[in-house]
């Protein structure tokens, strides 16, 4: 019987948020690395593009409507995760198996996929604070396009190479949570069918390794070329 939702009275119900806000969550991604990626163009033509890319992400009416569902998909997928893992930690058998060997029926991703998306949502947190936060609530400098400085911004916190280490490591951890969820998320859906399943398995094996890959080349640039 699937785990009841920590959140949710209906088995059936966290089964479908789950992997509907999962799902989103992916589809977010492509849309925010694809405006990310203008950061590896020359300054001259990066800054006033990525300036202007975060001024329509936070100004255009659907734009913000979508943004309110991102959060309430992060936090409702996060937190149901994590109380769920809770709740199974506490109610499991207390003397395993002597000769139980979960390596033999499933990969290391999909065993720790709790631990994996808690140091994911810590990512989120410290990465909001250092951008989504200051460019909201601080004066930025204004910039490129005589707009809020954000490439500035985003340029001088890759130049750190703390923070640079931590985003590369936390692109590493997402891609090992994709590895599992991606696929996953079909699977909860009912998405099942002889001839696209393996197509879904292998596109969300590149979709695991490409994006983050490409997410995390970013700061890479950034700090190598500051």
């Amino acid at each position: 019987m699937a785990a009841k939702s920590a959140l949710l009275k209906s088995s059936l119900a966290k089964k479908y948020w789950m992997s509907l806000t999962g799902l989103f969550l992916i589809l977010f991604l492509i849309t925010h690395l694809a405006g990310n990626l203008v950061l590896l163009q020359a300054p001259e033509v990066a800054a006033p593009a990525f300036n202007e890319y975060t001024e329509f992400m936070t100004t255009f009416p659907l734009i913000k409507i979508i943004s309110y569902v991102l959060y309430f998909s992060i936090l409702f997928h996060a937190v149901d995760g994590i109380l769920i893992l809770s709740r199974e930690n506490r109610n499991a058998r207390p003397i395993q198996y002597a000769h139980s060997k979960p390596q033999n029926n499933s990969i290391w991703a999909s065993r720790n996929m709790g631990v994996l998306g808690t140091a994911i949502l810590v990512f989120i947190v410290l990465h909001m604070a250092n951008f989504w936060f200051k460019y909201k609530f601080t004066e930025l400098p204004m910039g490129a396009g005589d707009l809020p400085d954000m490439y500035g911004l985003v340029v001088a916190s890759f130049q750190e190479g703390w923070y640079s280490a931590i985003y590369v490591v936390s692109m590493i951890i997402l891609g090992f949570h994709l590895w599992h969820g991606f696929e996953s998320s079909f699977q909860t859906l009912g998405l099942n069918h002889k001839k696209y399943t393996p197509v879904i398995k292998v596109i969300g094996k590149v979709y695991s390794v490409v994006v983050p890959a490409l997410f995390a080349i970013i700061p890479i640039y950034l700090f190598l070329n500051s």
